[in-house]
């Protein structure tokens, strides 16, 4: 099963969330479309150097930090999801969106769009910040019109209970993990996520059988 990483919108938390995975499922990683520098495939690789992880290429690599669909107009670029090709790999591969479900890919297609074409199991990301709870539920709205089939949610921030109860409740997506922020990114931190994510996994799983339909 390969898992895309998908977020309530940019520097949510996709990249730390993406880093917890691979440690916690010993999985590969794969960013398709990135837009801007510094890559979170170089961010990643040096967290996790001299770790046997394999790290893929972009299926398409932007100069600009924008919108996917606007930076590769001004490389006279057209993105679309027939050449996203997903990489093979004997291992689980977590894939990284850019930004969250509804940044555009080109004037038709979405993050969402391609998160259904690669077949991959929906971690959802929210980090919690005065008005996380309509962005959040938003995004539910859109993963279960879409029919994605949804792992669970990470909260990633300070905890606000209020708001992660009726987040969870009118969702009806497990917890899988809250992130609480660090000052610095390392093994242990990553280790100790990674923990946390793995005592949630496997109800998660139980749970996700039902989601994704409305």
């Amino acid at each position: 099963m390969n898992y895309f990483v998908t977020a309530i919108g940019t520097d949510s938390g996709k990249t730390l969330t993406s880093a917890v995975l691979i440690t916690a499922l010993k999985a590969n990683y794969w960013k398709p479309v990135q837009a801007g520098k510094p890559t979170d495939t170089d961010i990643l690789r040096k967290w996790f150097k001299g770790q046997p992880v394999k790290f893929f290429n972009e299926a398409f690599l932007l100069k600009k930090a924008a919108s996917p669909h606007e930076a590769a107009r001004e490389e006279g670029l057209s993105l679309s999801l027939k050449d996203i090709i997903i990489p093979d790999s004997t291992k689980p591969i977590i894939i990284e969106g850019a930004g969250g479900l509804m940044v555009p890919l080109n004037d038709e297609e979405f993050m969402v769009d391609l998160a259904k074409y690669l077949e991959a199991e929906i971690i959802l990301v929210a980090d919690l910040y005065l008005g996380s709870i309509n962005h959040t539920l938003l995004s539910v709205e859109l993963l279960k019109q879409k029919g994605l089939k949804v792992k669970g949610i990470i909260f990633n921030g300070p905890e606000n209970k209020a708001s992660q109860d009726l987040i969870l409740k009118q969702s009806g997506y497990p917890l899988l993990l809250h992130m609480t922020k660090e000052k610095q990114i390392n093994a242990h931190v990553l280790n100790n996520f990674a923990l946390g994510l793995l005592k949630n996994w496997n109800h998660a799983s139980q749970q996700s059988l039902s989601n994704g339909k409305g």
